[in-house]
């Protein structure tokens, strides 16, 4: 998967515990879980939103894209094709 989740790394930051979250925004603990270790499929944005209200943080300060090692080996491919034509 290329989308990243950094909840970790922002409760860290925060001082705050994985319990303390579940309590202030209401998911269970099993469900913030899942999502901390990037196992969940998807994310509502009302919980999205719901956690950034509690962490004072934004989005982008929980989720991170990286591009997948298939999608660079063929770009690094069709970059030597070009060059070779070019």
């Amino acid at each position: 998967m290329a989308i990243y989740v950094k909840l970790d790394d922002v409760l860290h930051d925060r001082r705050m515990t994985l319990t303390e979250l579940s309590a202030r925004v209401g998911i269970t603990l099993a469900n913030l879980s899942i999502l901390k270790t990037g196992k969940a499929r998807g994310i509502r944005f009302s919980t999205l939103e719901a956690i950034c209200e509690a962490l004072d943080c934004q989005p982008g300060d929980l989720l991170q894209y990286e591009r997948s090692a298939q999608v660079t080996e063929a770009d690094q491919a069709e970059a030597a094709r070009a060059d070779e034509e070019g």
